[in-house]
């Protein structure tokens, strides 16, 4: 019996070793160590409202960690998209004609999950934005902005739009030029605006393994903001898994955003794919 308890010790001690080296090994291939990581995004102990400015239903998984953590602290959340997503995989649950209600459905079902003091759905053409004038999305932009008064404001980056999608791009260039053109009006209320980017050692991994960012990642350019730093979230990562599933429809997507992550143990994945990165505008 003695000798059973030894060698169940030894299993024990070999798989923390075991699992300790990947998350490292998985660490040192993702994050970059130059660029300062944050407990939250907000330093500010009163509560602030927190304004997302997105393309499609699901793109706020890509900050759904900080998204959550704000709201542990007692932020207040309000979500807002432009479309309802209609153009995208339907993951073979409903009709295409069918798709832009079901993810509007389950948008809402995320912005339950996240505790989101307000959902914003619009219905603008999805993979059409590029299409429609960049002041269209600029007055919706002041519009959501009059309507719920957010401290600090969350999208995409206005060049690459994450991984080259032109919707994000066009969304997130409206909120950045309203954001740089009226921020110095005494009524204005965002204080910041901050960007969702990648670590350069991220942008690295997603062009050799991911196929959304091999086919739409710009060969040529600046890409990405250089992140300003990065927000933990390992907390909150299954909480996110619930967000992810409760977006039924797009599981293919989340392959490219979180890669193999249904074959690596939670526990380990967690702590690899552990933060978000963000560039403030100014």
């Amino acid at each position: 019996m003695k000798s059973f308890g030894i060698i169940l010790i030894l299993v024990i001690l070999i798989i923390v070793a075991l699992g300790s080296g990947m998350i490292w090994w998985g660490r040192s291939m993702l994050h970059n160590k130059d660029i300062p990581l944050k407990s939250q995004l907000i330093q500010a102990e009163e509560p602030q409202k927190v304004m997302v400015f997105f393309a499609h239903p699901d793109d706020e998984i890509a900050v759904g960690g900080t998204l959550l953590a704000l709201k542990s602290r007692g932020h207040e959340l309000v979500m807002v998209y432009l479309t309802k997503g209609e153009a995208g995989p339907t993951g073979g649950l409903v009709k295409q004609e069918e798709l832009g209600d079901a993810r509007a459905l389950e948008m809402k079902n995320v912005s339950e999950i996240l505790g989101a003091q307000a959902l914003e759905l619009f219905d603008f053409p999805d993979s059409g934005l590029k299409n429609l004038p960049l002041d269209t999305f600029k007055i919706v932009a002041r519009e959501m902005i009059e309507k719920h008064r957010p401290d600090v404001v969350i999208s995409y980056d206005s060049k690459v739009g994450l991984y080259g999608h032109p919707d994000h791009r066009m969304v997130s260039k409206a909120m950045e030029e309203v954001f740089l053109e009226d921020r110095n009006r005494p009524e204005f209320p965002i204080k910041k605006l901050y960007q969702v980017t990648l670590s350069p050692k991220q942008i690295e991994i997603a062009l050799k393994i991911a196929p959304g960012f091999q086919r739409n990642y710009p060969k040529t350019g600046e890409g990405l903001p250089v992140p300003d730093f990065s927000v933990r979230t390992t907390a909150y990562f299954s909480t996110l898994v619930r967000m992810m599933e409760a977006h039924a429809t797009q599981q293919a997507v989340f392959r490219d955003l979180l890669p193999y992550r249904e074959q690596v143990p939670e526990f380990i994945y967690s702590r690899i794919f552990d933060r978000e990165y963000f560039f403030e505008v100014k």
